[in-house]
């Protein structure tokens, strides 16, 4: 374990767009300031991604939190962008089995999505839209472990991307991370929880530039994961939540504690 460092951090600001590599993110108890602030809608205001839309995957967001500018480059080069007003009203909308409130974002990317995609979108505020909460606000993989799926695969390398992780690791067996469920993990100055597995859905099949579907990752996980004991069917990493803040930087140093209750800290 002294060997585990950070190798690589990837976010997005707008939920199921393409994940970009960062050299460092800055965690507060609801996870990576800034990552996946917004998500769009369909028209019955519940949250879609690339499970369905794959195409989604092609648009590369960037939000500069100082400006509001927001932009949207898509896969032909051209360039949507303008700043984020206050929208409109709040609106209810579903955010998988829950209901949230969100802010609706005026400007030319509802439209812009919706053209690219086929059907109506609209983009809303209403972050940090990660999948779990601040239970989840953070995930992580090992290299090790994406190494071990490209091997069962019959594939010679698979981008972490496609998994769509916060923190990407180096320096620890294959799945090692599994038994972190529960124990504290300094990375960097930050400390976290984990407190469960990642359970796969059909994203992961997903090409992580194009949204195409590119590896039967849920077949391959089936045939060597499904006798796993687990929090969540067909697991592949684990999420957590900011027990500790702080600035994590690619390069830092991992280290995995003792067994850690959230009441006790």
């Amino acid at each position: 374990m002294s060997g585990a460092r950070v190798r690589t951090l990837s976010v997005t600001p707008v939920k199921a767009t393409r994940l970009q590599v960062v050299d460092s993110v800055d965690l507060d108890e609801t996870g990576a300031r800034g990552n996946r602030r917004f998500f769009v809608i369909d028209q019955r205001h519940r949250m879609v991604n690339s499970k369905i839309l794959g195409a989604l995957q092609k648009v590369v967001s960037e939000f500069d939190e100082a400006s509001r500018r927001l932009s949207f480059r898509f896969p032909d080069g051209r360039v949507v962008q303008d700043e984020v007003g206050a929208g409109e009203d709040e609106i209810e909308v579903r955010f998988f089995s829950s209901a949230r409130l969100a802010r609706v974002v005026d400007g030319p990317w509802s439209q812009a999505v919706s053209d690219l995609v086929g059907q109506p979108l609209r983009l809303v505020d209403g972050g940090p839209a990660v999948d779990r909460g601040r239970e989840g606000a953070v995930s992580l993989i090992s290299r090790a472990s994406l190494d071990r799926l490209a091997s069962e695969a019959g594939v010679d390398d698979l981008d972490a991307r496609r998994f769509r992780m916060l923190i990407e690791i180096d320096g620890v067996d294959a799945h090692a991370e599994d038994s972190w469920i529960g124990r504290s993990v300094q990375v960097g100055p930050a400390v976290l929880r984990f407190e469960g597995n990642v359970g796969r859905c059909l994203i992961t099949s997903r090409d992580p530039d194009t949204g195409e579907v590119t590896l039967p990752t849920l077949d391959v996980l089936r045939e060597y994961r499904s006798d796993v004991e687990c929090t969540e069917p067909l697991p592949f990493g684990v999420y957590g939540r900011v027990l500790q803040g702080g600035r994590v930087s690619v390069g830092d140093p991992v280290t995995v504690g003792d067994p850690v209750t959230v009441s006790s800290v």
